[in-house]
């Protein structure tokens, strides 16, 4: 997508240039493919992490939470966004002894 340099408006391709709908300004393609950039044959995945020498405090955030599987009372926590914007996040727990997950969800 390009913008107009002239008016800030949306341009549209057309023949071998950008062309501006609502000023008329006109422009010559920057390079098409040749120039873009593409993740397309890159490594995205490094495999898995080794956390084995990582302190828990190095891992994320603790919080005072039962654990339903254990009984500790210290679980790491996260929180995401994974109902819609208007609803509250969703937290997450691990426990800090049995590294058992769970999830709470505000209703």
């Amino acid at each position: 997508m390009k913008f107009c340099d002239e008016c800030g408006s949306m341009m549209h391709g057309e023949d071998d240039g950008w062309v501006c709908r609502s000023c008329g300004f006109e422009t010559a393609r920057d390079g098409g493919a040749e120039a873009m950039t593409t993740t397309e044959g890159q490594d995205t995945d490094s495999g898995p992490v080794d956390m084995s020498e990582v302190d828990d405090e190095a891992i994320g955030p603790t919080t005072e939470v039962r654990c339903p599987e254990c009984g500790n009372d210290r679980a790491r926590y996260e929180m995401k966004q994974i109902r819609a914007a208007d609803e509250s996040e969703t937290r997450f727990f691990t426990c800090t002894e049995c590294e058992h997950k769970w999830r709470e969800d505000d209703h």
